[in-house]
This record gives C-alpha cells, sequence and structure tokens, in this order.
C-alpha cells in the first residue's frame, strides 16, 4: 500500500538561461536540481514552492506558473513522491548559497544533465517550452528508472 507525500520543484528560467542549484545535503545530494521540497501542514502547495524557493536561494518571484506533476515511486519505498513543478520568469533578489543549495545559472544549451536526476532529461525541455505535463517515474535506487510515463497536457 502506498501512501503520497507532496513535495514542490520551482525552476527559475529566463531567455537563455536555467537557474539551478547544487543540492548539498539531504536526499539528492550531490546533483543539481530545481529549488523545493516537502510541502507542511497547513500550507499550500503554491505557499510551499514560494517558501522553499526563499529558503534555498534567497529569491522570492510574484507569480509561479505550475507546469508539471510528476510521481516518482523508489523500489522498496511504499512512500510515493508527488511533485509539483512551477516555473517562473522574474523574481526579486539574487541567488544566495543557503546551508542547503548552491545555485548557478546555466545556459540552456549547458544544462548539466549528466549531474542531474535521471528522469530530468525526459521533462525539462517540455518545461523550458512552457508545455504542460503529467508523468510517473519509478526507480531502482537513485541512478536507474525501471519504467515511466510521460504526456504533455493542457493543463497540470
Amino acid at each position: 500500500m502506498f501512501t503520497n507525500k507532496l513535495f514542490t520543484l520551482v525552476l527559475v528560467v529566463q531567455p537563455q538561461r536555467v537557474l539551478l542549484g547544487m543540492k548539498k545535503r539531504g536526499f539528492g545530494a550531490g546533483r543539481w536540481n530545481g529549488f523545493g521540497g516537502k510541502v507542511q501542514a497547513g500550507e499550500t502547495i503554491e505557499q510551499a514552492a514560494h517558501r522553499e524557493l526563499l529558503e534555498e536561494s534567497g529569491l522570492t518571484v510574484d507569480n509561479l506558473q505550475k507546469i508539471g506533476q510528476i510521481t516518482f515511486e523508489f523500489v522498496g519505498n511504499s512512500e510515493l513522491m508527488e511533485v509539483h513543478i512551477f516555473r517562473t520568469d522574474s523574481f526579486h533578489g539574487e541567488p544566495t548559497e543557503s546551508d542547503e543549495m548552491r545555485p548557478q545559472w546555466f545556459q540552456l544549451d549547458q544544462v548539466p544533465f549528466s549531474h542531474m536526476w535521471p528522469d530530468d532529461v525526459y521533462w525539462f525541455p517540455l518545461l523550458l517550452q512552457k508545455k504542460s505535463f503529467q508523468g510517473y517515474f519509478k526507480f531502482q535506487g537513485l541512478d536507474t528508472i525501471l519504467e515511466y510515463t510521460l504526456r504533455q497536457v493542457e493543463e497540470v
């Protein structure tokens, strides 16, 4: 029997670049990723996305566009990760390193997929094209995708 746990992920995208953070500790340490984390009791998914972006990068945003939702299953773990993915192209502040993340801008043709989660290469192009998507990825360990589905949708 599976239980779902809610998570957020925010990507800051500008015309020629994307802001990623090097995860310094915890789940996903050593990988480049967007900014996000667990939705806490009493907050909406969007409130959690704003909070996590601020905590991990020092940035605030006026609006977030919900662009995707992916459910992750890790073999042997009964908890599914339901990740709500947002993008924004405008922000306030300067990206600042936190205890958890070290932000860095990447040119869109130099996104470091080999140092990111293996699923990112599948859905990242849709996010960059502002196309909404839903997906499911089943992992063995942290590096092997056993199966997945990914489809473009009108609205998440």
